[in-house]
């Protein structure tokens, strides 16, 4: 029968897992490694084309990068599947003796038989050598060698280590061959105590960059739980809206909800990027510390010492990345913080509400420089701007020129009533009312002229009713849609009054006077104080949710700045 031929450890051994090789894959620089070896420095590769070789660094191309597909080293793979299934022959008492083999010497290279095994340890001199189970071997448990003994001087100790040469040899190998070429040397205990220490520090290292890591995958995690949390109050707000208006608002219902489970994708996929490329981190630092971690098996040499030392520096240069960056998280949650659900006041419209994000900052040029006279909202949603040297410019939410009206009426200030119409003031504080069309109706109201009132203020309630407020004669008077003289008047305490604007719901007004801009009630009392900007004059907008939105108007610019505007709630005047 065949015998099994002694083969050498360093042929079958793989220098990245120092055991025997599983399907060893070849590289372009003729150096093999497992294929799990490779498959994990490849997964840690920045190039995920190439793989470079742990030994000399030289790149080899990775067909569809998967490693699976590189050569096979077919005649290490013959010698290590002969090994695995053929009980190899004692090497120690020769040949053709066909006794199995129990043991195997790390230190000698051989496979033995019973008898050679308890004869090994009788005999003294190698009575200290490093013996295994033939099966720890055979199944890649144990690697095939050891350090001991010189190799050129086989009864000597290993104890000195080169560092130009990367390998173990006696002191004579030492003194003869390494240190009349100029060699560094070091005591095999100091190289191996270091080798450790470097290995135990990039462990820690490791260690701490995956608890910063980890913290950083919790902290997603906790903005994740604050996002769903405003989100639900999203939810809870438009629901409560929904059941009031079931009947006619259940499709619009739907549409917003809709809107907040696409904001939830939106933000759960950016927190979820964030938060996979923390995990594959962790992953590939998982994978380039067990690679390094092989070195403390077993004293490194030659090519497995180099290739450690490559891992090594690998290693270090992940960790010398950035930690991950906990502000983006917090950003994603920011974004969301931003957005409301504003509900619309009016029950026969149709429609429940809108999600509003007030990251406002609008700068908007108007052709209307050193004339601007007003701004509101007109029926059909458009802004309405109107000049003191004539017309009122209509545009869009964008700041695009839609329509100009009314040319020849120099425009003090405008409102406008549920059914479309509008109700103009002009410079003369003389008040007309217009059809959705803008053409003038025969109506008449009797308000106060420029000279005996001053400057005049307009705005509309929640039930048409039209406040005029005079500059100089510091009161305001009330009129009905059907024009006529004042039903009554309201006495300006201490402000005068610019502009006026309505809540829908409450009744109270909004007055804009200098410098500051003032709530009041029905009779006149104030309930709450804004002081303007320098330099810029303070113009509030009752929103249909029942804010203000305050706009710092540069009258000599001609422009409108709502960046940082104030957003007012409704309840912060309730509160006073």
């Amino acid at each position: 029968m065949a015998t099994f031929q002694p083969i050498s450890s360093q042929e079958l051994e793989c220098p990245i897992c120092l055991t025997l090789f599983s399907q060893p894959k070849a590289l372009t620089c003729s150096h093999t490694f497992c294929e799990n070896c490779l498959a994990r420095i490849f997964q840690t590769q920045p190039n995920q084309q190439t793989i470079t070789c742990p030994v000399c660094r030289k790149g080899t191309p990775v067909p569809s990068g998967d490693v699976s597909e590189l050569p096979t080293n077919k005649r290490l793979s013959s010698l290590v599947d002969e090994v695995k299934t053929k009980n190899p022959t004692c090497t120690n008492c020769g040949i053709d003796q066909e006794s199995p083999t129990v043991s195997y010497c790390q230190d000698c290279g051989d496979y033995m038989c019973k008898s050679c095994d308890t004869n090994h340890f009788a005999f003294k001199p190698v009575s200290n050598h490093k013996v295994v189970p033939v099966g720890d071997v055979l199944s890649g448990k144990v690697p095939l060698r050891r350090r001991g003994k010189c190799k050129k001087h086989p009864n000597a100790d290993s104890d000195c280590f080169c560092t130009n040469c990367r390998e173990y040899f006696c002191l004579t190998c030492g003194t003869v061959d390494h240190m009349q070429k100029g060699h560094l040397l070091e005591k095999v205990a100091v190289h191996e105590e270091n080798l450790m220490t470097n290995i135990e520090e990039l462990q820690k290292k490791a260690k701490s960059k995956k608890t910063t890591i980890g913290n950083h995958i919790d902290n997603i995690q906790t903005q994740r739980n604050e996002i769903t949390t405003i989100l639900k109050n999203l939810n809870d707000d438009i629901d409560k809206t929904y059941e009031e208006y079931v009947n006619l608002l259940s499709a619009r219902r739907e549409a917003l909800k809709c809107q907040v489970q696409r904001l939830s994708e939106k933000f759960e996929k950016e927190l979820k990027v964030m938060e996979e490329e923390s995990h594959q981190t962790i992953s590939h630092m998982n994978k380039m510390e067990e690679l390094v971690a092989n070195g403390m098996k077993v004293p490194l040499e030659k090519d497995a010492l180099i290739a450690h030392d490559t891992l090594c520096e690998n290693l270090k240069s992940f960790l010398g990345r950035d930690d991950p960056d906990d502000q983006s998280p917090r950003g994603v949650t920011e974004r969301a913080k931003k957005i409301s659900f504003l509900r619309h006041i009016k029950v026969n419209e149709l429609s429940l509400g809108e999600l509003k994000s007030w990251d406002i900052k609008a700068d908007v040029e108007l052709p209307v420089k050193s004339s601007m006279g007003c701004m509101t909202r007109a029926p059909d949603g458009k802004m309405a701007v109107g000049s003191e040297k004539g017309g009122i410019h209509l545009y869009s939410p964008d700041g695009e020129l839609q329509q100009t009206v009314l040319k020849d009426v120099k425009i003090r200030q405008i409102g406008s009533l549920s059914d479309g119409r509008s109700v103009v003031c002009d410079t003369k504080d003389k008040m007309s009312l217009y059809t959705p069309q803008w053409e003038k109706l025969d109506v008449t109201f009797e308000t106060m002229s420029y000279n005996e009132g001053g400057i005049a203020g307009l705005t509309v309630d929640r039930d048409d009713n039209i406040y005029v407020s005079y500059w100089e004669s510091k009161k305001i008077q009330v009129f009905t849609q059907q024009g006529g003289k004042a039903v009554r008047e309201i006495m300006c305490d201490g402000y005068k009054a610019l502009q006026l604007f309505s809540f829908l719901s409450t009744g109270k007004l909004i007055v804009s006077y200098l410098p500051a801009v003032v709530c009041i009630d029905g009779n006149g009392k104030k309930e709450h104080v804004l002081m303007e900007k320098e330099g810029m004059t303070a113009l509030p907008a009752v929103c249909r949710d029942d804010s203000v939105i305050v706009a710092w108007v540069k009258h000599e610019e001609g422009l409108i700045d709502l960046n940082g505007g104030e957003r007012l709630s409704l309840h912060s005047y309730r509160d006073n």
